[in-house]
């Protein structure tokens, strides 16, 4: 919707895992070179963690793109399955025949598989997504498939891919032989202040415009600490800016906006407490009350023309839904402004009543005894 405002050719912070967008900050670029390692090299069992939202999905779909044609692919997104579904999962990723088989011979039928596509020179490879929620069992029955090898190299290749609660499931002692099997292990860090703003201008410019907001400085700090440097919720609160800009016509964001789509988006911090928004920022009444004034009758004077054009056009058109989508924002931005308005109110309300009563001028002073 916003995208000819901006002069952009994509949105540049959908939640998508588009690896055209992917940004190598020094964790991503690590990870990266670690998994392209462990697939060139053939090596049996390959970890990368990382928090919530801190970009595996997009990184491994970078993987997969880069892929030669001499690999064979198995991608496992579901990971809440019995230990045999997840087997019978992986041999229909491969293209092998699953309905009313046994493990037994779908174990037989893959490694049939495995011989074949080597011999062929080719690299079968699974990639499990979300490992974090397999079971115990699951697990064990992905080490039993590291089994199936050659003298001198491992016939399949496992990425094994999880949040960091993943480590946790696999430093239990019944998981020993797994663990000592990985070979590769890397964690996706989140991104530092100065990446922060990198990665906003790199997404803008993968999308066709790197200029297209203005930041003050102080945006990216405040971006920076309450996504605690992770990409999912970065994407969250620029896109946010993003339409905001464009209901209010402006292509600048200060550090008042940022608050506007903390408190809008009810973000939190990653040890689970609510963001607390800055108390100066709402201290200084003298100073953003005309501000906000401003704002709330420039809304009132878009909501105004939105509508007036809105009489104009056929109810039939795409035009008013256009329209309808706008005014809703609009009205939205307009009832954030004024509830702002009216706690800055009730503020001044309780400041004046903690101030000394003035001195009654009129009074009269005792007369003095001669």
């Amino acid at each position: 919707m916003y995208l000819s405002f901006f002069n952009l050719t994509d949105k540049p912070f959908e939640l998508l895992p588009n690896p055209r967008f992917l940004y190598l900050s020094k964790g991503h670029k690590k990870a990266l070179s670690y998994l392209e390692y462990g697939i060139q090299e053939r090596v049996g069992f390959t970890l990368l963690t990382g928090e919530v939202g801190s970009g595996k999905t997009t990184l491994l779909r970078n993987i997969i793109k880069n892929l030669d044609s001499e690999t064979t692919l198995s991608l496992v997104f579901n990971t809440r399955l019995a230990a045999d579904q997840l087997l019978g999962m992986i041999n229909e990723d491969f293209g092998l025949e699953t309905a009313g088989k046994n493990k037994v011979t779908l174990l037989r039928e893959l490694n049939d598989f495995l011989v074949e596509e080597n011999s062929q020179n080719r690299r079968p490879i699974v990639i499990v997504d979300e490992a974090q929620n397999l079971s115990e069992e699951s697990l064990e029955e992905i080490r039993l498939l590291s089994n199936l090898e050659f003298d001198n190299f491992k016939m399949m290749q496992i990425i094994l891919v999880g949040q960091p609660e993943l480590k946790q499931l696999l430093a239990q002692p019944s998981l020993r032989q797994l663990r000592q099997r990985i070979n590769i292990s890397c964690h996706l860090t989140a991104l530092t202040r100065e990446e922060t703003e990198a990665y906003i201008y790199h997404r803008l410019e993968i999308a066709g415009n790197r200029n297209a907001l203005k930041f003050n400085e102080a945006v990216f700090d405040l971006i920076h600490e309450y996504s605690q440097g992770g990409p999912r919720l970065i994407n969250v609160i620029c896109d946010f800016l993003l339409l905001t800009n464009f209901v209010e016509e402006k292509k600048e964001v200060d550090e008042d906006l940022v608050v506007e789509a903390i408190e809008e988006l009810s973000i939190e911090t990653l040890n689970g407490n609510s963001t607390e928004i800055r108390s100066e920022a709402a201290s200084d009444f003298n100073q953003l009350s005309p501000s906000i004034e401003n704002r709330l009758l420039q809304l009132e004077k878009n909501m105004a023309l939105l509508m007036q054009g809105k009489t104009t056009i056929d109810d039939s058109s795409d035009q008013v839904k256009v329209l309808d989508y706008l005014i809703i924002q609009h009205q939205k931005q307009y009832n954030i402004i004024e509830e702002k308005l009216r706690k800055m109110n009730f503020l001044i309300d309780k400041l004046k009543q903690l101030l000394p009563e003035p001195e009654n001028s009129n009074s009269q002073t005792p007369a003095t005894k001669p």
